[in-house]
């Protein structure tokens, strides 16, 4: 049993967004927009419970449209915030990321009745408890309008002691292939819009379901193989830049032996510091740069939910 000094573990999850816009005029300033729940007379950021079989991140897609009428491109991770629900004893933790709107409009609906789009100023004025704003400082301590890279570990293949044959050919066992078909919303959540993967099957398989949703062929990239970053790590480095700065949103998958290396250098040159992290099968690096540079790395687990889908 917990102890009153021990804090009791969140038993709701939740997730949402500080949705954003770009300015409307020429020297105009982004706005965020703010909901008013009339259940509770507040103002707040757009946000709902997880449900069964979602990640966070798809659960915050899928609120911030049902709540505001916006679909919108995620970009980086801002924080989470964890409080105690009134009147129960339950702990409620509630993920954010920084959405740019991109199309939609709002309609009253029963959780929401107004939508505001407002400066963060005034955001700041407005919001009716200090957890929003601390997540609103945190929005604001990085610029809003970031590009997105999305480095994706390949799913699970079984061991390769036990894979007889050319190991370059070892594909998805079931889990992965769950993974990698799971993997669509949750790289769709940040605007995928291109993919490239390392020239290995599972690596391909992985990515494969995005590319068929997208309609887009994969780009194969032998230097983001383990074989082929080893090889020349430098010329590996500035081609996983290069494929930065092309444009779109870039879904990459590689290898568990390279995508450490490769974006701890990113992260060193550039000067940002790495949250802790497994590098899981399956999991997703959520790369955010401004003018070029890299500015923040946001480490999604699993594609999988942690709360299983219903039957």
């Amino acid at each position: 049993m917990a102890s009153r000094s021990t804090p009791l573990p969140a038993n709701i999850f939740a997730a949402g967004a500080v949705l954003w816009q770009k300015p409307q005029g020429v020297n105009g300033e982004i706005s965020v927009a703010l909901v008013h729940r009339p259940k509770y007379d507040d103002w707040s950021f757009p946000k709902g419970k997880i449900d069964p079989g979602e990640t966070a991140v798809v659960a915050a897609v899928r609120e911030v449209e049902e709540e505001t009428g916006f679909a919108a491109r995620f970009g980086r991770y801002l924080s989470k915030v964890t409080y105690p629900v009134p009147g129960h004893r339950r702990i409620k933790k509630v993920d954010y990321w920084a959405a740019e709107a991109y199309d939609g409009k709002f309609e009253p609906n029963d959780e929401v009745d107004e939508l505001r789009w407002v400066s963060p100023i005034e955001a700041s004025e407005e919001l009716s408890y200090p957890m929003d704003r601390k997540i609103l400082r945190r929005f604001l301590e990085k610029p809003p309008d970031t590009d997105t890279v999305l480095l994706v570990r390949h799913g699970r293949a079984g061991r390769r002691s036990r894979y007889k044959g050319d190991d370059t050919l070892r594909p998805l066992d079931k889990v992965g292939q769950s993974q990698a078909d799971a993997l669509v919303a949750q790289l769709l959540a940040f605007g995928a819009d291109g993919v490239h993967s390392a020239d290995r099957r599972r690596c391909v398989q992985t990515v494969q379901p995005l590319a068929d949703r997208l309609g887009e062929e994969i780009m194969l990239e032998p230097l983001l193989s383990e074989e082929g970053y080893w090889a020349n790590p430098a010329g590996a480095r500035a081609r996983a830049r290069a494929i930065a700065s092309a444009g779109g949103v870039r879904a990459v998958c590689s290898q568990g032996k390279v995508i450490p290396d490769l974006l701890q250098s990113w992260a060193d040159e550039d000067g940002v510091k790495l949250p802790p992290n497994r590098n899981r099968k399956g999991s997703v690096w959520v790369l955010s740069l401004h003018d070029g540079r890299l500015i923040a790395a946001d480490h999604l687990a699993s594609p999988l939910p942690v709360i299983p889908a219903e039957d």
